[in-house]
C-alpha cells in the first residue's frame, strides 16, 4: 500500500498565475508560505517559513485563479510530486510541487461600503468549506452540540 498526501494551511506568496496547456486544460500556479513556530535552544521563539509551490489543473484551476490573491489564507490538500527539467546550460533541475485536488479560501467574505456583503474574496466555488455557527448562535449554547456516534462504528481505527 502507498500514501501520498499532502495538506497545508498557509498563505499566498503571490497571485496566482493560470495558463492553458497546448490541449486546453487550464493549469494555475501559486506558492504559499506556512510558517511553524518552535522554541529555539535558547528557550526563545523561533519562526521558520516553508514555501510550497502549488499547482491546481482544470476547472478549479480557474476558479483558484479567479478568485485567490496574494495575502489569502488557504488551506490546500493534493499530493507530492517531483518533476525534472534540463536548464538552457543544460543542467538537469528539479522541483517538488504539490499538485492540489483541494483548493479552499479560508479568509471571511469582503463588505461593499454600504455593508452589503459582496462576493466571497478569494472562496473557490465547489471547495469543501468547514461548517460555522451562524450568527445568532453561541458556540456552547447547545446547538448542534449534540455528538452523533452512529457513525463511529465505520472508523478505521
Amino acid at each position: 500500500m502507498s500514501l501520498n498526501k499532502a495538506m497545508i494551511i498557509g498563505n499566498l506568496g503571490r497571485d496566482p498565475e493560470m495558463r492553458y496547456t497546448p490541449g486546453g486544460q487550464a493549469v494555475t500556479q501559486f506558492t504559499v508560505a506556512v510558517n511553524r513556530n518552535y522554541k529555539g535552544q535558547n528557550g526563545e521563539w523561533q519562526e521558520e517559513t516553508e514555501w510550497f509551490r502549488v499547482v491546481v489543473w482544470g476547472q478549479q484551476a480557474e476558479r483558484a485563479a479567479e478568485y485567490l490573491r496574494k495575502g489569502n489564507k488557504v488551506y490546500i490538500e493534493g499530493r507530492l510530486q517531483t518533476r525534472q527539467w534540463e536548464d538552457k546550460d543544460g543542467q538537469k533541475r528539479y522541483t517538488t510541487e504539490l499538485v492540489a485536488n483541494q483548493v479552499t479560501n479560508l479568509e471571511r467574505r469582503s463588505r461593499d461600503d454600504d455593508g452589503d456583503p459582496g462576493p466571497v474574496t478569494g472562496a473557490v466555488p465547489g471547495a469543501v468549506r468547514p461548517a460555522r455557527p451562524s450568527r445568532t448562535e453561541e458556540p456552547g449554547s447547545g446547538a448542534g452540540d449534540k455528538l452523533d456516534e452512529s457513525n463511529f462504528d465505520d472508523l478505521p481505527f
